[in-house]
């Protein structure tokens, strides 16, 4: 039985890892990609790691799987320290570690039976229990269908869920997807991140998620860590990073998804079209509803227009921004402004605009 400290240990620790990879000429400067990153994993969490190109993201997940050396640093694996293992040691960690790639990297000479049976043939499991693994694992991911079928002919939602499949062969505790919805169009990532939801929710399976696309985030991830220039400048519980944002990077990333304040020329064309003062209400905490500031308006006798903005769900939990132009008069809006601001932050556009 395992003691309650071990349940809670973190499944991946990383305590300053560093990865620097020596310049590509004799006058090249050496290059850091990946620059004192601390992390925890829990058992179950999903854990995105998300960034631009360039910030170090697949450099880490590969650090994890030590398919790369960390040039320093400690990288602990489900209590096994990464950093130091011979290339044995190594292959036997990998089995504990499903790998889930941008590009599917199937063998396009073997069957999809063929591919689910190569990670049990390394595994070393008995041929015997092969055909009742690979039945199991293709109903699973809804290709029971597609057994003896190449991977040239099959869809690229269809290669993933082989990849999927593949990657939980040998039953890992730890699964890692390296940008694995990048190649898919919306309706087939929607797909994707189902089954990923599924992996987790059935079998327990800690997923680290590197993507640089926050509808991935949004949807699967229970924390994210921001990466950039090699550092995790920023991390936390996914609702926390989304709602309150603090690094520049990371507020451009939830503003792919979450409406901020509305830019200058939406803000001009919006001016055109609308009247009245201009404000914008921050909607993230759970406990206030929208129905709570639109009583306050109206006890003031303040109308107002939704001229901008939205409300998004994280975690199940909703959350936005939503740009208002309020009408009435001055010291109506000013009162109920005052009293607005007691629920919810206020951003009263005009006085941006005269500052």
């Amino acid at each position: 039985m395992t003691s309650p400290a071990t349940a809670q240990a973190p499944l991946i620790r990383l305590e300053e890892v560093t990865k620097v990879y020596p310049g590509r000429g004799r006058q090249s400067s050496p290059v850091t990609a990946v620059d004192g990153v601390s992390l925890e994993v829990m058992p179950g969490e999903i854990q995105a790691i998300v960034g631009y190109s360039g910030a170090g993201k697949s450099t880490l997940v590969r650090l994890i799987n030590a398919l790369e050396p960390a040039t320093s640093g400690s990288i602990t694996v489900d209590g096994t320290e990464v950093v130091g293992l011979s290339e044995r040691q190594l292959r036997h960690l990998r089995l504990r570690i499903g790998m889930i790639f941008q590009q599917f990297n199937l063998f396009d000479s073997r069957t999809v039976w063929g591919n689910l049976a190569y990670p049990l043939h390394v595994a070393g499991v008995p041929k015997s229990e092969h055909q009742q693994r690979i039945s199991e694992l293709l109903h699973f991911v809804g290709l029971p269908d597609k057994a003896h079928v190449y991977p040239g002919h099959l869809s690229g939602g269809q290669k993933q869920r082989v990849g999927i499949a593949r990657a939980l062969a040998t039953n890992p505790t730890l699964l890692l997807a390296d940008e694995a919805t990048s190649a898919l169009d919306p309706e087939t990532t929607g797909e994707v991140l189902e089954l990923l939801n599924r992996v987790n929710a059935e079998f327990g399976t800690t997923i680290v998620v590197i993507t640089h696309e926050m509808e991935v985030v949004r949807e699967l991830a229970d924390k994210v860590a921001v990466m950039e220039a090699g550092r995790i400048v920023e991390s936390g519980p996914v609702f926390e990073v989304f709602s309150k944002p603090v690094q520049p990077v990371t507020r451009r990333f939830v503003g792919t998804v979450v409406d901020d304040l509305p830019p200058g020329p939406v803000l001009e064309a919006l001016r055109a079209r609308h009247t009245g003062r201009f404000v914008t209400l921050a909607f993230h905490d759970p406990e206030v509803r929208q129905s709570d500031v639109y009583a306050v308006l109206a006890r003031h006798g303040v109308g107002f227009e939704l001229i901008y903005g939205g409300i998004e769900e994280i975690q199940g939990v909703t959350f936005g921004n939503l740009t208002l132009a309020l009408v009435g008069a001055d010291d109506a809006v000013e009162q109920a402004l005052a009293d607005v601001r007691g629920l919810v932050p206020v951003t009263d556009l005009d006085r941006l605009e005269e500052d």
